[in-house]
Protein backbone atom coordinates (compact mmCIF):
# COMPACT_ATOMS: atom_id res chain seq x y z
CA UNK A 1 0.00 0.00 0.00
CA UNK A 2 1.62 3.36 -1.04
CA UNK A 3 1.45 6.65 1.21
CA UNK A 4 -1.36 7.96 -0.59
CA UNK A 5 -3.39 5.03 -0.18
CA UNK A 6 -2.64 5.20 3.67
CA UNK A 7 -3.78 8.23 3.73
CA UNK A 8 -6.62 7.74 1.90
CA UNK A 9 -7.86 4.81 3.96
CA UNK A 10 -7.00 6.79 7.33
CA UNK A 11 -4.89 3.96 8.64
CA UNK A 12 -1.25 3.70 9.43
CA UNK A 13 -1.35 7.30 10.15
CA UNK A 14 1.57 9.77 12.44
CA UNK A 15 -0.23 12.41 13.85
CA UNK A 16 2.97 13.90 15.41
CA UNK A 17 5.11 13.31 12.26
CA UNK A 18 2.34 14.95 10.51
CA UNK A 19 2.69 17.83 12.60
CA UNK A 20 6.19 18.00 12.24
CA UNK A 21 6.21 18.59 9.13
CA UNK A 22 3.86 21.34 9.22
CA UNK A 23 5.96 23.53 11.48
CA UNK A 24 8.07 24.84 8.59
CA UNK A 25 11.72 24.63 9.95
CA UNK A 26 14.53 21.62 9.17
CA UNK A 27 13.93 18.02 10.48
CA UNK A 28 17.36 16.06 10.84
CA UNK A 29 17.74 12.53 11.56
CA UNK A 30 20.71 10.17 11.33
CA UNK A 31 22.27 7.88 14.14
CA UNK A 32 23.65 10.53 15.70
CA UNK A 33 24.79 14.38 15.31
CA UNK A 34 26.26 17.76 16.39
CA UNK A 35 23.83 19.82 17.27
CA UNK A 36 25.87 22.61 17.03
CA UNK A 37 25.85 22.22 13.74
CA UNK A 38 22.15 21.33 12.99
CA UNK A 39 20.73 24.38 10.51
CA UNK A 40 17.51 26.21 12.36
CA UNK A 41 15.17 28.25 10.35
CA UNK A 42 12.65 30.51 11.94
CA UNK A 43 10.02 28.71 13.85
CA UNK A 44 6.55 30.60 14.31
CA UNK A 45 5.63 28.52 17.30
CA UNK A 46 8.45 29.46 19.61
CA UNK A 47 9.30 32.71 18.32
CA UNK A 48 13.15 32.28 17.07
CA UNK A 49 14.92 29.84 14.68
CA UNK A 50 14.59 26.28 15.48
CA UNK A 51 15.20 22.79 14.14
CA UNK A 52 13.29 19.49 15.21
CA UNK A 53 15.92 16.50 15.49
CA UNK A 54 14.42 13.05 15.00
CA UNK A 55 17.37 10.39 15.21
CA UNK A 56 16.75 6.69 14.15
CA UNK A 57 16.35 5.63 18.08
CA UNK A 58 14.23 8.38 19.06
CA UNK A 59 11.35 5.53 19.61
CA UNK A 60 7.45 6.55 20.61
CA UNK A 61 8.19 9.02 23.37
CA UNK A 62 10.72 11.76 22.52
CA UNK A 63 11.88 14.20 20.06
CA UNK A 64 14.19 17.15 20.53
CA UNK A 65 14.14 20.63 19.40
CA UNK A 66 16.89 22.68 18.49
CA UNK A 67 16.07 26.79 19.58
CA UNK A 68 18.38 29.54 19.00
CA UNK A 69 17.98 32.93 20.19
CA UNK A 70 19.30 35.63 18.20
CA UNK A 71 21.36 38.49 20.12
CA UNK A 72 19.35 40.50 22.51
CA UNK A 73 16.62 38.28 21.71
CA UNK A 74 14.08 36.58 23.33
CA UNK A 75 11.73 33.57 23.07
CA UNK A 76 7.95 33.57 22.30
CA UNK A 77 6.15 33.39 25.71
CA UNK A 78 4.88 29.60 25.69
CA UNK A 79 3.34 26.68 27.37
CA UNK A 80 2.88 23.11 26.72
CA UNK A 81 1.65 20.17 27.96
CA UNK A 82 4.12 17.76 27.75
CA UNK A 83 7.11 17.41 29.76
CA UNK A 84 10.45 19.13 28.42
CA UNK A 85 14.16 19.10 29.82
CA UNK A 86 16.52 21.26 28.16
CA UNK A 87 20.40 21.58 27.92
CA UNK A 88 22.06 24.89 26.74
CA UNK A 89 24.66 24.24 23.99
CA UNK A 90 26.00 27.43 23.94
CA UNK A 91 25.29 31.10 24.70
CA UNK A 92 23.81 32.95 28.49
CA UNK A 93 20.56 33.94 29.19
CA UNK A 94 17.61 33.75 31.60
CA UNK A 95 14.22 31.60 31.75
CA UNK A 96 10.85 33.30 33.64
CA UNK A 97 8.42 30.79 35.07
CA UNK A 98 4.79 31.45 36.59
CA UNK A 99 3.81 29.17 39.13
CA UNK A 100 0.21 28.52 39.76
CA UNK A 101 -0.17 30.97 42.06
CA UNK A 102 0.77 33.71 39.68
CA UNK A 103 4.24 34.42 41.19
CA UNK A 104 6.98 34.62 38.77
CA UNK A 105 10.78 33.19 38.99
CA UNK A 106 13.85 34.00 37.09
CA UNK A 107 16.92 32.06 36.67
CA UNK A 108 20.12 32.61 34.54
CA UNK A 109 21.61 30.13 32.22
CA UNK A 110 24.87 28.89 30.47
CA UNK A 111 26.49 26.75 28.51
CA UNK A 112 25.76 23.56 29.68
CA UNK A 113 22.76 24.51 32.47
CA UNK A 114 20.20 22.03 32.49
CA UNK A 115 16.60 23.11 33.21
CA UNK A 116 12.90 21.90 33.29
CA UNK A 117 9.81 24.25 33.52
CA UNK A 118 7.25 22.33 35.34
CA UNK A 119 4.24 20.80 33.25
CA UNK A 120 2.39 23.40 31.52
CA UNK A 121 4.04 26.22 33.33
CA UNK A 122 4.01 29.45 31.32
CA UNK A 123 7.69 30.26 30.49
CA UNK A 124 10.34 32.62 28.46
CA UNK A 125 13.73 32.22 27.27
CA UNK A 126 15.77 35.39 27.07
CA UNK A 127 19.19 36.30 25.68
CA UNK A 128 21.62 38.07 27.94
CA UNK A 129 24.18 38.26 25.05
CA UNK A 130 24.23 41.29 22.44
CA UNK A 131 26.31 39.84 20.37
CA UNK A 132 26.40 36.07 20.03
CA UNK A 133 23.23 33.56 19.55
CA UNK A 134 22.14 31.23 22.46
CA UNK A 135 21.24 27.82 21.26
CA UNK A 136 19.27 25.45 23.46
CA UNK A 137 18.32 21.71 23.07
CA UNK A 138 15.05 20.60 24.35
CA UNK A 139 14.24 17.18 24.94
CA UNK A 140 10.12 16.50 25.23
CA UNK A 141 7.92 13.70 24.86
CA UNK A 142 5.80 15.85 22.59
CA UNK A 143 5.44 12.72 20.47
CA UNK A 144 3.56 10.68 22.57
CA UNK A 145 1.29 13.63 23.94
CA UNK A 146 0.00 14.57 20.15
CA UNK A 147 -0.20 10.67 19.03
CA UNK A 148 -2.72 10.46 22.06
CA UNK A 149 -4.75 13.85 21.99
CA UNK A 150 -4.04 14.94 17.94
CA UNK A 151 -5.27 18.33 19.32
CA UNK A 152 -3.08 21.34 18.86
CA UNK A 153 -5.13 23.80 21.39
CA UNK A 154 -5.26 21.46 24.35
CA UNK A 155 -1.51 21.03 23.92
CA UNK A 156 -0.19 24.09 23.55
CA UNK A 157 -3.13 26.30 24.65
CA UNK A 158 -4.22 24.37 27.59
CA UNK A 159 -5.33 26.78 31.12
CA UNK A 160 -4.64 23.67 33.64
CA UNK A 161 -2.48 23.82 36.03
CA UNK A 162 -0.27 21.85 38.10
CA UNK A 163 1.08 23.01 41.06
CA UNK A 164 2.58 19.67 42.23
CA UNK A 165 5.26 20.02 39.91
CA UNK A 166 6.87 23.26 40.81
CA UNK A 167 8.76 21.99 43.67
CA UNK A 168 10.18 24.48 46.25
CA UNK A 169 11.41 27.49 44.70
CA UNK A 170 14.55 26.82 45.77
CA UNK A 171 14.81 24.59 42.80
CA UNK A 172 14.61 27.18 40.37
CA UNK A 173 18.36 28.47 42.14
CA UNK A 174 20.44 25.48 41.77
CA UNK A 175 19.47 24.30 44.94
CA UNK A 176 18.17 20.83 45.10
CA UNK A 177 17.44 17.62 47.37
CA UNK A 178 19.56 14.64 47.47
CA UNK A 179 17.76 11.36 47.20
CA UNK A 180 19.57 8.59 48.59
CA UNK A 181 18.86 5.28 46.89
CA UNK A 182 21.38 2.94 46.40
CA UNK A 183 24.78 3.17 43.74
CA UNK A 184 23.66 3.98 40.93
CA UNK A 185 19.94 4.93 41.79
CA UNK A 186 20.70 8.34 43.72
CA UNK A 187 18.95 11.10 42.39
CA UNK A 188 19.27 15.28 42.56
CA UNK A 189 15.70 16.67 42.87
CA UNK A 190 15.61 20.07 41.29
CA UNK A 191 14.25 22.54 38.62
CA UNK A 192 17.70 24.11 37.39
CA UNK A 193 21.49 22.64 37.27
CA UNK A 194 23.98 25.73 36.69
CA UNK A 195 26.65 23.34 35.22
CA UNK A 196 26.08 19.75 34.39
CA UNK A 197 29.41 19.84 34.27
CA UNK A 198 29.95 20.74 37.81
CA UNK A 199 27.09 18.98 39.57
CA UNK A 200 28.48 16.04 42.44
CA UNK A 201 28.10 12.88 41.33
CA UNK A 202 28.11 8.88 42.92
CA UNK A 203 30.07 6.47 42.64
CA UNK A 204 29.61 3.32 40.53
CA UNK A 205 31.23 0.90 40.92
CA UNK A 206 29.05 -1.99 38.98
CA UNK A 207 29.22 0.30 36.04
CA UNK A 208 32.88 -0.31 35.40
CA UNK A 209 35.87 2.23 34.49
CA UNK A 210 35.73 4.10 37.81
CA UNK A 211 32.45 5.31 36.83
CA UNK A 212 30.08 7.87 38.46
CA UNK A 213 26.23 9.23 37.81
CA UNK A 214 23.87 10.53 39.40
CA UNK A 215 19.98 10.43 38.34
CA UNK A 216 18.07 13.65 38.14
CA UNK A 217 14.33 14.10 38.77
CA UNK A 218 13.55 17.37 37.23
CA UNK A 219 10.09 19.06 37.94
CA UNK A 220 8.51 16.15 39.20
CA UNK A 221 8.83 14.54 35.59
CA UNK A 222 8.27 11.38 34.06
CA UNK A 223 11.26 12.04 32.04
CA UNK A 224 14.17 9.77 32.54
CA UNK A 225 17.46 11.60 33.07
CA UNK A 226 20.84 11.18 34.68
CA UNK A 227 24.49 12.70 34.17
CA UNK A 228 27.23 10.31 33.76
CA UNK A 229 31.56 10.28 34.40
CA UNK A 230 34.14 8.71 33.24
CA UNK A 231 38.13 9.47 34.18
CA UNK A 232 40.96 9.39 32.12
CA UNK A 233 41.63 6.75 30.14
CA UNK A 234 38.52 4.11 30.74
CA UNK A 235 35.68 3.26 29.44
CA UNK A 236 32.09 1.86 30.66
CA UNK A 237 30.72 -1.70 30.12
CA UNK A 238 28.40 -2.50 27.42
CA UNK A 239 24.64 -2.23 28.16
CA UNK A 240 21.02 -2.23 26.28
CA UNK A 241 17.79 -0.32 27.00
CA UNK A 242 14.15 0.24 25.14
CA UNK A 243 14.47 3.23 22.62
CA UNK A 244 14.06 7.11 23.45
CA UNK A 245 16.72 7.56 25.38
CA UNK A 246 19.36 10.38 24.22
CA UNK A 247 22.57 10.87 25.17
CA UNK A 248 24.04 14.42 25.15
CA UNK A 249 28.06 14.70 25.92
CA UNK A 250 28.57 17.92 27.66
CA UNK A 251 32.83 17.42 28.19
CA UNK A 252 35.81 15.99 26.75
CA UNK A 253 35.62 13.74 23.61
CA UNK A 254 35.27 9.89 23.03
CA UNK A 255 33.20 7.44 20.82
CA UNK A 256 30.24 4.76 21.62
CA UNK A 257 30.00 1.58 20.25
CA UNK A 258 26.74 0.11 18.91
CA UNK A 259 25.86 -3.44 17.88
CA UNK A 260 22.63 -5.66 17.94
CA UNK A 261 23.44 -9.17 19.81
CA UNK A 262 24.71 -11.59 17.12
CA UNK A 263 25.87 -8.46 15.20
CA UNK A 264 29.78 -9.65 13.53
CA UNK A 265 30.86 -5.66 13.53
CA UNK A 266 30.13 -2.19 15.69
CA UNK A 267 28.36 1.16 14.94
CA UNK A 268 30.78 3.44 15.89
CA UNK A 269 30.16 7.33 16.74
CA UNK A 270 32.74 9.91 17.84
CA UNK A 271 31.51 12.67 19.52
CA UNK A 272 32.69 15.67 21.64
CA UNK A 273 30.72 18.16 23.29
CA UNK A 274 26.97 19.24 21.37
CA UNK A 275 26.63 15.32 19.99
CA UNK A 276 23.60 13.70 20.54
CA UNK A 277 23.09 9.92 19.39
CA UNK A 278 19.90 7.64 20.70
CA UNK A 279 20.39 3.76 20.53
CA UNK A 280 17.78 1.47 19.11
CA UNK A 281 15.95 -0.70 20.57
CA UNK A 282 17.46 -2.67 23.37
CA UNK A 283 20.99 -2.03 21.64
CA UNK A 284 24.44 -2.67 22.76
CA UNK A 285 26.11 0.41 23.65
CA UNK A 286 29.58 0.96 25.24
CA UNK A 287 31.03 4.71 25.78
CA UNK A 288 35.13 5.77 25.98
CA UNK A 289 36.47 8.46 27.19
CA UNK A 290 39.46 9.56 25.15
CA UNK A 291 40.40 12.99 26.44
CA UNK A 292 43.45 13.44 28.61
CA UNK A 293 40.88 14.95 31.47
CA UNK A 294 37.54 13.63 32.53
CA UNK A 295 34.22 12.93 30.11
CA UNK A 296 30.74 13.62 30.98
CA UNK A 297 27.25 13.17 29.06
CA UNK A 298 23.74 13.43 29.70
CA UNK A 299 20.65 11.38 29.17
CA UNK A 300 17.18 12.28 28.73
CA UNK A 301 14.82 9.72 28.06
CA UNK A 302 11.35 8.62 28.64
CA UNK A 303 10.36 7.06 32.16
CA UNK A 304 12.14 8.11 35.36
CA UNK A 305 13.03 6.01 38.47
CA UNK A 306 10.17 7.41 39.87
CA UNK A 307 7.86 7.01 37.37
CA UNK A 308 8.89 4.26 34.73
CA UNK A 309 5.60 4.27 32.80
CA UNK A 310 6.71 1.49 31.19
CA UNK A 311 7.01 -2.28 32.30
CA UNK A 312 10.24 -2.03 29.80
CA UNK A 313 11.32 0.63 31.68
CA UNK A 314 10.58 -0.74 35.15
CA UNK A 315 12.73 -3.84 33.94
CA UNK A 316 15.49 -1.87 32.44
CA UNK A 317 16.40 0.49 35.83
CA UNK A 318 15.86 -3.55 38.05
CA UNK A 319 18.72 -4.80 35.55
CA UNK A 320 20.90 -2.13 33.88
CA UNK A 321 23.98 -3.41 36.16
CA UNK A 322 23.22 -6.96 36.13
CA UNK A 323 25.45 -9.13 33.55
CA UNK A 324 22.72 -10.45 30.95
CA UNK A 325 23.93 -13.82 31.43
CA UNK A 326 21.63 -13.58 34.95
CA UNK A 327 18.96 -11.78 32.88
CA UNK A 328 20.28 -7.95 32.93
CA UNK A 329 21.05 -6.04 30.35
CA UNK A 330 25.10 -5.01 30.99
CA UNK A 331 28.19 -7.39 29.43
CA UNK A 332 30.74 -7.54 31.57
CA UNK A 333 34.42 -7.00 31.14
CA UNK A 334 35.02 -10.59 31.40
CA UNK A 335 32.38 -11.31 28.81
CA UNK A 336 33.03 -8.60 25.67
CA UNK A 337 34.58 -8.64 22.44
CA UNK A 338 38.56 -8.98 22.58
CA UNK A 339 38.09 -6.26 19.95
CA UNK A 340 36.95 -3.57 22.13
CA UNK A 341 39.81 -3.37 24.79
CA UNK A 342 42.35 -3.63 21.03
CA UNK A 343 40.84 -0.91 20.02
CA UNK A 344 40.96 1.24 22.50
CA UNK A 345 44.03 0.91 23.23
CA UNK A 346 45.10 1.66 20.26
CA UNK A 347 43.02 4.82 20.03
CA UNK A 348 44.66 5.69 23.39
CA UNK A 349 48.12 5.22 21.83
CA UNK A 350 47.73 7.40 18.83
CA UNK A 351 46.70 10.67 21.60
CA UNK A 352 49.58 9.24 23.97
CA UNK A 353 47.39 8.31 26.73
CA UNK A 354 48.16 5.34 28.94
CA UNK A 355 45.11 3.17 29.34
CA UNK A 356 44.01 2.68 33.02
CA UNK A 357 41.35 0.14 31.95
CA UNK A 358 43.70 -3.20 33.44
CA UNK A 359 42.79 -3.33 37.46
CA UNK A 360 39.39 -3.42 36.09
CA UNK A 361 39.53 -5.73 33.36
CA UNK A 362 41.27 -8.23 35.83
CA UNK A 363 38.69 -8.19 38.17
CA UNK A 364 35.59 -10.59 37.30
CA UNK A 365 32.38 -9.43 37.27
Amino acid sequence: MSTNDTQAARILLDPYVEWAKHEGVPIHGGFGLDLHKVETRPWARFGCNGAIVQLEGRGDFMAIFVLEIPPGGKSAPMRQLFEEAILVLSGSGSTKVTRSTGETHIFEWGPNSVFSPPLNSPHQFFNASGHEPARLAMACNLPAVMNLFRNESFIFANPGAFPEREGDIGHFNGGGDFVSVRAGKHMWETNFIPDANELQLKEWAARGGGASHIGLMLADSTLHAHIAEMPVGVYKKAHRHGPDVHVFCTSGEGYSLFWFEGDADFVRIDWTPGWVFAPADMMFHQHFNLSGGRTRYLAFGHGSLRYPFTTSMRRVYLGVDVNVRQGGNQIEYADQDPRIDALYTEELRKRGIESRMAPYLNKIG
